[in-house]
């Protein structure tokens, strides 16, 4: 038996049946080191039979701590085992296999956590879960960054976003309450370390009673509500994940910390950044200021609202205080924002006048506008990426780390 045990190639599928018995001392070099098995039946399920383009226990070693998260160079990342590690574009090249670390177990436990999570304190508060198209005549939020498609003969896309049907639903359609879990496409040739051409977005959307800050305090809450399940329920996966890709904990506050934009921009012109109350705010300054928060107020989870007008997308309510705001907020997670939201127009003339600044041909969105011309209530709500959700509160250097099978500008395998 045992001759015939050490033939089974590597990785090879096999039933293994035996007694469990408790170590005099831990066993080095196995997931589980307080027990081991004394074997009486071995068979083979299933032989592997290619070669390994890489060893488990290479793809298990700790990984150095990268600091940077801008431009992603794949060719870097392209050789196979160096200095007794494996290259990113190799992992991702041989997924299938790279899932096997209990590290990448772990990472995505925590992933299904978050949506769990999330669909759980939503259902609580009387939301109801919707499905959207994906198939879109127009771009839902403006711009070219769309794939496009034939259709029967007509043009089509894939949708950046559920923004559209959501509002119709939750604001026109009777349902006040709605959120989506779904695929999100954005054709933008963005070859960084935290961009995907396709992720997981979770949206919601809520009607408005009497200040959009209703919707900041669900989503505050919500975040709250995941942080906690989180540390509650997936102790084991996070040890596993940190033994591989050491991070810090998330800190946060109970009740989450809100600042406007103008008090953002301020922060960072005191620590000596160059930054103007109505220009958009770079990667490098929105880290920037996710650390002088995290001094100031010892949190790395944090609300920003207020954003000027011109930086935010068609259907944003404008301040009505300040014709150059809005009223639109950023949530950040350690410096990198990971949920954009705002409240909607709801006002037919309003949306057009704001679709044609945008270069947006109303025609493409006709259905969309008429849907208003009967009715509706006031709204907000935001969109979120779960792969970015993760990435940042594992600290993790890429969010490929945290798709299971990530399409960026170069990648549409396996």
């Amino acid at each position: 038996m045992i001759k015939y045990m050490t033939g089974v190639p590597v990785e090879s599928i096999v039933d293994v049946y035996g007694t469990l018995t408790c170590p005099t001392n831990p066993v080095e070099g196995a997931t589980q080191s307080e027990v081991e098995i004394q074997v009486t039946k071995f068979h083979c399920v299933n032989k592997a039979t290619a070669a390994m383009p890489f060893q488990m226990e290479d793809a298990c070693r700790p990984e150095p701590k990268e600091t940077d998260v801008g431009a992603y160079n794949p060719e870097e990342n392209q050789s196979s085992v160096e200095g007794g590690r494996v290259g990113q574009e190799t992992r991702l090249d041989h997924r299938w296999i790279d899932l096997r670390t209990p590290a990448n177990q772990s990472i995505f436990r925590i992933q299904s956590g978050v949506c769990t999570l999330f669909r759980e304190y939503l259902l609580s508060q009387n939301f109801i879960e919707i499905h959207t198209p994906k198939l879109l005549s127009g771009a839902s939020e403006g711009g070219a960054d769309v794939f496009t498609l034939d259709y029967f003969g007509k043009p089509a896309c894939l949708s950046m976003s559920p923004q559209l049907h959501k509002q119709m639903a939750a604001a026109c359609g009777g349902f006040e309450k709605v959120f989506e879990i779904g695929p999100v496409f954005r054709a933008e040739n963005s070859n960084t370390r935290r961009h995907l051409c396709e992720f997981t977005g979770l949206d919601l959307e809520m009607a408005i009673s009497e200040h959009y800050d209703e919707v900041l305090d669900v989503i505050g809450n919500l975040f709250v509500f995941i942080f906690d399940g989180l540390k509650e329920r997936f102790g084991n996966e996070l040890e596993r994940i940190r033994e591989q890709h050491g991070f810090e904990d998330l800190q946060y506050l109970k009740k989450t910390l809100k600042i406007d934009y103008a008090t953002g921009c301020k922060l960072l012109r005191e620590a000596g950044v160059e930054q103007g109350d109505y220009d958009d705010l770079s990667t490098e300054n929105e880290k920037k200021l996710g650390g002088i928060v995290k001094e100031k107020y010892n949190t790395d989870f944090y609300i920003m609202d207020k954003y000027p007008l011109s930086v935010r997308p068609f259907y944003t309510m404008p301040d009505p205080n300040n014709p150059k705001l809005s009223n639109s907020y950023d949530i950040f997670i350690r410096g990198q924002e990971i949920l954009s939201g705002a409240q909607r127009v709801h006002e037919p003339k309003l949306i057009e006048e704001r679709a044609a600044a945008w270069g947006i041909d109303v025609d493409t969105i006709a259905s969309y506008v008429d849907s208003f011309r009967n009715g509706a209530l006031p709204h907000g709500g935001g969109g979120i990426g779960l792969e970015r959700v993760v990435m940042l509160y594992l600290g993790l250097p890429n969010i490929r780390k945290s798709s299971m099978f990530p399409r960026d500008p170069r990648r549409i395998e396996p």
